[in-house]
């Protein structure tokens, strides 16, 4: 029988990146549950600098009919081939503000930026004759080390697609997932491919699994999260930047479960992942670089 070897922190990262549960036969009309809480260290956003650490919730569950939710998304095992899983796949994705990716993935109401004032356009410099041109410096200044300071924010979004994994063999598979609906227009797409090492025991009450991946965007979705508007431009002082579709980043990541009884585990993880392409040269990028690590205690049910 597989077990579930990745247990996910709701909201922690985009769910293209969790690792979907493995196929867990299991008699009709039974599930595996696990609820717990955690906490993780990650990015504000994807390529800040500063960091923040917040306490989430931890939920894996898996029903024998192949439904299984992880973290903060879903979808349902669709093959009987033991070497193939695929099915369908939703998840949500935080909104994200001046301040970052929101845990309060709701929406709760964005502050306005303080002392931001608003160009004015059509005035002449009483001194010059000249039009009056908007000055970027002063924004600039007022915005500090927060670079997402003066841009619009990102609603949370729905995403809907699928995935597909292949095993090479019993403890080894390559993993695609594949989402759509993200973004400020709702036409972000994104594609990660990974190869994985399922959950292998190094002890009677460890497991470790490793993985490595990368993220296909497309422009829409590089547009939202990566680029500059002209309004943006002004209001913020980034320069103005539309990037293309493309390879987004490559990751590294590695997980460690420890059984501590029968009904409770210890999960921690870390995930290094580095951008690439037009996400890598965004004015918003303030490191390319980030590593994300998350712990929890979990109650199997």
């Amino acid at each position: 029988m597989r077990t579930l070897f990745a247990l996910v922190l709701a909201g922690l990262v985009p769910a293209a990146w969790a690792q979907t549960p493995a196929t867990n036969p299991m008699p009709d009309g039974s599930r595996d549950m696990y609820v717990g809480l955690g906490a993780v260290s990650a990015p504000r956003y994807q390529g800040a600098r500063e960091r923040r650490v917040t306490a989430l919730p931890l939920l894996q569950v898996e029903w024998s009919n192949g439904v299984f939710v992880s973290g903060m998304s879903a979808g349902m095992h669709l093959s009987t081939n033991p070497v193939l899983e695929y099915g369908p796949l939703i998840a949500l994705l935080p909104r994200r503000s001046h301040s970052g990716s929101d845990r309060d993935w709701l929406g709760a109401p964005v502050t306005a930026v303080t002392g931001e004032s608003v160009p004015t356009f059509g005035a002449t410099d009483p001194k010059t004759g000249q039009p009056d041109r908007p000055s970027v410096a002063p924004v600039a200044e007022r915005r500090g080390d927060n670079r997402l300071s003066g841009t619009d924010p990102i609603a949370a979004r729905l995403q809907g697609g699928a995935f597909f994994h292949y095993y090479l063999s019993p403890s080894l598979r390559i993993t695609n997932n594949l989402l759509a609906g993200s973004g400020r227009d709702r036409h972000g797409v994104t594609w990660t491919v990974g190869l994985q090492h399922v959950a292998r025991a190094f002890s009677p009450h460890h497991t470790v699994s490793l993985s490595a991946d990368l993220t296909l965007a497309n422009g829409s979705y590089n547009r939202s999260y990566f680029g500059v508007t002209e309004a943006e431009s002004l209001r913020s002082g980034n320069d103005a930047y539309a990037p293309g579709g493309g390879l987004k980043d490559v990751a590294l990541a590695a997980r460690w479960n420890w059984a501590l009884s029968p009904s409770w585990m210890l999960g921690s993880g870390v995930r290094a992942a580095r951008l690439q392409g037009d996400a890598r040269r965004s004015p918003l990028v303030e490191r390319p670089n980030n590593v994300t690590v998350s712990t929890g205690l979990a109650y199997r049910f």
